[in-house]
């Protein structure tokens, strides 16, 4: 019945959004929905639309890999020794607060304006994770880590029944999170360097021409790509973590 509902929902958004592009008349400023859809499909049979989404999804996920990565590990370190997240805090402060327009300058000027979208998502994930493990590993049952330390566990016993456990759902919250934020500081740093072959240059094209339709077509294609690799890790962090997954 939920699901039924959802579905009403959408295609009564979709009845509006046709009226109002009817009563506006005008394809520029709001392009109807069977425009955005016929777009939207023609996309997949232009090689250049895939050699874009290849482009960005490369550099989109390496920059989201690599702050995933570094995010656990400088977040287990400050958990443990608070003389690190001292050290740390500047800079964590400073990636959360600056404007994702000056790092992809400055990103511009560093990494190339090719590189720039892997610079962003990399910045944007980094700090998430990393406060989300910070969190995680406080938040770690101590009589738990003395009862391993009294009987000896091993390292890797450890981390299978005390860090996993515990980090779990800091680590698959912040994930999802991080997923959709690489995803679209990524675009926007690719808008603003304007790479070649990229979706952030599809998308200023479609600025500079007025094409709606294009616009919200490969608006469409990032919110595919951002539902499909959160499904996709997920999938298989739960696999990794041992998680069961829930209903809903």
């Amino acid at each position: 019945m939920k699901k039924l509902q959802k579905i009403g929902a959408v295609a009564l958004a979709i009845l509006l959004w046709q009226i109002l592009a009817m009563a506006i008349g005008e394809p520029i400023f709001l392009a109807s929905p069977l425009a955005v859809a016929a777009r939207f499909f023609a996309l997949f049979a232009e090689g250049a639309f895939w050699a874009a989404l290849g482009f960005s999804f490369l550099r989109i996920a390496c920059g989201f890999l690599a702050g995933v990565a570094l995010g656990i590990l400088l977040g287990s370190l400050a958990g443990r020794y608070e003389v690190i997240e001292t050290l740390l805090y500047p800079y964590t402060v400073t990636v959360r607060s600056v404007p994702v327009a000056s790092f992809a300058v400055l990103g511009i000027l560093w990494f190339s304006h090719e590189n720039v979208s892997a610079f962003i998502s990399f910045l944007i994930v980094l700090p998430i994770v990393y406060n989300a493990v910070l969190e995680g590993v406080r938040g770690l049952d101590p009589q738990m880590k003395e009862m391993a330390s009294a009987f000896g566990f091993s390292p890797i016993a450890r981390l299978r029944l005390i860090w996993l456990p515990g980090l779990r759902p800091f680590l698959l919250s912040s994930v999802r999170v991080g997923i959709g934020l690489a995803w679209k500081s990524g675009i926007a740093a690719e808008l603003i360097g304007v790479p070649r072959n990229s979706l952030g240059e599809l998308l200023y094209n479609a600025k500079i021409y007025f094409d709606t339709a294009e616009l919200f077509a490969v608006t469409a294609v990032i919110i595919l790509c951002t539902v499909l690799c959160e499904k996709a890790v997920f999938a298989l962090m739960r696999r990794v973590l041992g998680e069961r997954r829930q209903n809903g």
